[in-house]
């Protein structure tokens, strides 16, 4: 019997450039064999209902064709579910699909891992009362940056993350959490404070450079507070994930994460969540991804 497969497209991903690889992969898809429904939706609330509606018939798998943030909306339809997940990476950041081991430069490659439908089973975590993140909760100034890259309708692509970058570097001050890690209070002053499932956000951040999907644990980096000049010396060592020898930055591990911070707002997998306080809480075994 023929795999069942339904494609969840992001038109928009990679501005638009990523639909010429479409055609390709939904041809090297039925050639293996796989009956293929394509699924767009008009904007994220329409996708994601078609999505859950796929998943509700049982296909052999939901396909998320584009980046960290149709990743995220996919989650959303599949985690707790038998039906399992395929990412055909195609976005401007991959990092989900990268820390799973899918290869993130070749979607015709990551079509083939599809076609054997060989599911692996991960941890997904709950952020908030009623959302699934699979990469990154942040908080802090990465967020902040991300709300002002939001705010922005020029230059396009990442460019706008380095705009919004600067601004964000000549206002922000240190914020102070307060943290609850499996019952234990931490308060402290910080830049940031990342949550990871998996390793890595923003196109190859390595924010917790030691997270594993299937541990059962959630990875904690916390940046405190440290001067202007200080900051940018040891940001960029996020990209390499050396940043973990840092005397400001503290990695901890727990299963339930809650943040509180006065006009702090999280981001899950690159995607607004809103503002805290709010919990993370893992879920081992809730996902199933064919790797």
């Amino acid at each position: 019997m023929s795999a069942q497969l339904a494609l969840l497209v992001n038109p928009a991903a990679r501005g638009g450039r990523a639909l010429r690889l479409l055609d390709p992969v939904v041809r090297r898809l039925r050639e293996g064999g796989a009956e293929v429904s394509v699924i767009v939706g008009d904007g994220a609330a329409d996708a994601l209902e078609r999505a859950c509606t796929a998943v509700a018939e049982r296909p052999d798998a939901l396909v998320a064709f584009g980046g960290d943030g149709l990743v995220h909306l996919a989650v959303q339809a599949v985690a707790g579910t038998e039906v399992p997940l395929g990412i055909i990476p195609a976005g401007t950041g991959n990092d989900i699909a990268d820390a799973l081991g899918l290869p993130v430069r070749n979607p015709l490659a990551a079509a083939d891992v599809v076609l054997r439908l060989r599911p692996r089973i991960v941890d997904a975590a709950r952020v908030g009362a009623d959302e699934w993140f699979a990469g990154v909760v942040c908080c802090g100034f990465d967020s902040r940056v991300n709300e002002r890259a939001n705010g922005l309708t020029w230059p396009p692509g990442m460019a706008k993350y380095l705009v919004a970058l600067v601004e964000e570097l000549r206002v922000f001050r240190p914020i102070p959490f307060r943290l609850t890690l499996d019952g234990e209070v931490i308060e402290r002053e910080a830049m940031l404070v990342a949550v990871g499932n998996t390793r890595s956000y923003g196109a190859g951040m390595r924010v917790c450079p030691a997270a594993s999907p299937d541990d059962g644990l959630l990875d904690v980096t916390i940046l405190g507070a440290v001067g202007r000049g200080a900051f940018l010396r040891a940001f960029p060592r996020v990209y390499r994930g050396t940043h973990a020898g840092h005397p400001a930055v503290t990695m901890l591990r727990a299963r339930s994460v809650r943040l509180e911070a006065p006009g702090a707002i999280a981001y899950a997998d690159g995607e607004r969540v809103g503002p805290v306080p709010l919990v993370c809480a893992v879920e081992p075994g809730a996902l199933r991804v064919l790797t």
